[in-house]
């Protein structure tokens, strides 16, 4: 089966998880990281969802799916213990469904994630291998820490003042291009975010002269 890459925007949406164990625990937490209205379909729920549900964060309902708790939802996500369970809900969505352990169930899978503020890195073998997604999400982790989030918000900062400041055009692009070379990300590795932002604002002074 064959993919199209996409980010979706759920502020606001609607969506439904169904299972309330470590699996629907994380799905539900990325949920309402991007904004998205959450409700937990489960017998039984974590703790941690039950704390959620207690601060108002996400409506627990405490029993097994069934027929209807699918209608209005613009994402659902079946990850319960049974596999009977998970594959009537995929045939009853009429929304993106996500299937967990069976992915060929739904019609979208979820990626492994590299979140670094801004910056989000997805990895994806089409459900050939999670295994693999999640190793090469580890390698890549070690190559983009935390310092990439400030780092791109930086860039943002700097990005506006050059498209403000540098008037000739050739210059203000081969500066905008020179924040994302692999020549800066090396720097940032290895000499830190500090140093690399202070000569980038020395150059940026230097093109406007």
């Amino acid at each position: 089966m064959k993919f199209y890459p996409a980010f979706l925007n759920l502020k606001g949406k609607r969506t439904v998880v169904l299972g309330g164990g470590r699996v629907a625990e994380r799905k539900a937490l990325t949920l309402l990281k991007s904004g998205a209205s959450v409700k937990i379909v489960s017998p039984a729920v974590t703790s941690r969802l039950e704390q959620l549900a207690d601060r108002g964060k996400i409506i627990i309902i405490k029993r097994a799916f069934k027929p209807g708790d699918l209608k209005g939802a613009f994402l659902v996500i079946a990850a319960t213990s049974s596999l009977d369970a998970n594959i009537r809900a995929a045939k009853e969505a009429g929304a993106l469904i996500n299937v967990a352990d069976m992915p060929s169930e739904g019609n979208f899978i979820a990626p492994s994630i590299i979140k670094r503020g801004a910056l989000t890195i997805a990895i994806s073998t089409e459900g050939a291998s999670p295994a693999l997604s999640k190793a090469i999400r580890k390698e890549l982790e070690k190559l983009y820490g935390a310092e990439f989030a400030a780092y791109l918000k930086f860039v943002e900062s700097v990005r506006r003042t050059a498209i403000k400041k540098i008037t000739d055009v050739n210059k203000r692009e081969k500066f905008l291009r020179s924040l994302a070379s692999e020549k800066i990300f090396t720097a940032i590795r290895c000499k830190g975010l500090r140093a690399v932002t202070k000569e980038i604002t020395a150059s940026l002074e230097t093109v406007i002269k």
